[in-house]
């Protein structure tokens, strides 16, 4: 004869539960626990309510059969006790009691209860409701199993689609900034180029003929009127020492503009699909130029005061533009931070942006730490400012998502890391620590 789909549940069921009975009379004990076993269950037996409890919180049975009237503590205060514990709390009470009253049976389910069985006791109905609650006990844990799986997965999906966006934002981002400063780079690289050829041609020209005027000079002191009174209306003395001057000054203002066109040519470096050796030097450097302008002192703030402590590093094997749109930004949130301003008072006191990097003792790290001496930064702040959108400043003047893809550069395309150190009042440091991968060729760089 074949079983049941309910024999075979209700002996899956057993095979793997546990019930806790907990009654003061030895008669009533025995017989349940013995039916129980006799049905494959896993019996403990508990003679009183305390003893009781402390069983339920040691082994955590699956289900509990309670006696209500017991004495010095009663079942009712015994199920509220089971329930107020989080240890306990969960596990299904069935009442066992000759109270047949429906005031007490409204009152067992008000304590938590989820059923009760009449004394004398019939082992055939204890069963059927021992069988039933612990069905819907198992069901429920399966169900709240799943809604946390699930619920798991959506919030990893969520961060994967996150952490997607974010890489959409900053390679369109990296994309149009490229594009920009190439665009810019390419259109002033000719004209500079022409200026600076033609400034050096202009150079030896005006010194020969400076020297031929002096030679005419020596040669024909006493020249017409219309020669003197021309000289002396266009500053001829003058004009022939200041236009030197000028020229020296033109020409420093080329080598300037094509300092910065560099700069901007490192930035806009577009990444390939592979790393390449990378000097870190040169991308801090050129950012500090492309940022030059906002370094200098406003109305609010003195100027801010950049200390580079440079050591000998390798060059790292990476993405650079990437690297560099991380100095863009840490550089330029330690800016920021001196240009907020409080209460309308104006900062006159040394503002210190300090840049060093330094490779560890076992050469397979470099470190770079960009350190400000701003206001810093509450602990409820620092543990926030790498996720995504998270951002302090006024609505306009910030995305949130400059430090989210700064940390997604560091420690997903580099293997890095990146973390925040910051007092109130005592300023803040970023930290960034690169690993060494490398061709065998590559040399250091101060």
């Amino acid at each position: 004869m074949k079983s049941s789909n309910n024999d075979r549940l209700n002996t899956n069921i057993s095979n793997k539960s546990t019930i806790l009975v907990i009654d003061d009379n030895p008669t009533n004990l025995s017989l349940a626990a013995n039916a129980l076993e006799y049905r494959g269950f896993n019996v403990l037996i508990a003679s009183d309510s305390l003893s009781g409890i402390k069983r339920a919180k040691f082994a955590h049975p699956d289900l509990i059969l309670l006696d209500i009237l017991m004495p010095e503590i009663d079942g009712f205060e015994t199920c509220r006790r089971l329930k107020e514990d989080e240890k306990t709390q969960n596990i299904p009470v069935i009442f066992m009691t000759a109270l047949n009253q429906s005031e007490y049976q409204v009152k067992g389910f008000q304590v938590g209860a989820v059923d009760y069985v009449t004394k004398p006791i019939q082992i055939e109905e204890v069963l059927a409701r021992v069988n039933l609650h612990l069905q819907l006990y198992f069901l429920t844990q399966k169900l709240e199993q799943q809604v946390e799986e699930r619920t798991t997965k959506l919030n990893r999906a969520l961060q994967e689609l996150q952490e997607s966006q974010l890489q959409l934002v900053q390679s369109e981002k990296m994309s149009s900034l490229g594009l920009l400063l190439a665009g810019i780079t390419h259109e002033i690289k000719n004209p500079l180029g022409f200026i600076a050829g033609n400034l050096e041609h202009t150079e030896v020209a005006v010194k020969e003929l400076i020297e031929y005027l002096k030679l005419y000079q020596e040669i024909f002191p006493v020249s017409g009127t219309i020669i003197q009174e021309k000289a002396e209306e266009i500053e001829l003395e003058y004009l022939l020492s200041d236009l030197p001057k000028m020229l020296i000054s033109m020409k420093q203002g080329i080598e300037k503009i094509q300092e910065i066109s560099r700069s901007m040519q490192t930035l806009s470096r577009a990444d390939r699909n592979e790393k390449v050796n990378f000097n870190l030097h040169e991308g801090i450097d050129s950012t500090l130029m492309i940022l030059k302008h906002r370094l200098k002192a406003n109305e609010y703030r003195s100027g801010i005061n950049v200390i580079k402590n440079y050591g000998s590093i390798p060059l790292i094997l990476g993405f650079p533009g990437q690297l560099n749109q991380v100095f863009m930004n840490l550089i330029a949130n330690a800016i920021d931070v001196f240009d907020e301003v409080i209460s309308n008072q104006t900062r006159t006191d040394d503002l210190i942006v300090e840049i060093s990097t330094e490779i560890s003792l076992d050469y397979q790290q470099v470190m770079i730490k960009i350190k400000d001496n701003g206001h810093g930064m509450s602990e409820e702040i620092k543990k926030q400012i790498f996720d995504n959108l998270f951002t302090t400043k006024e609505v306009g003047k910030g995305t949130g998502l400059g430090l989210s893809i700064s940390r997604q550069i560091v420690e997903e395309k580099h293997q890095g890391k990146i973390f925040c150190e910051s007092k109130l009042g005592q300023g803040t440091i970023f930290t960034i620590i690169l690993p060494i991968f490398q061709d065998d060729n590559s040399e250091l760089n101060d």
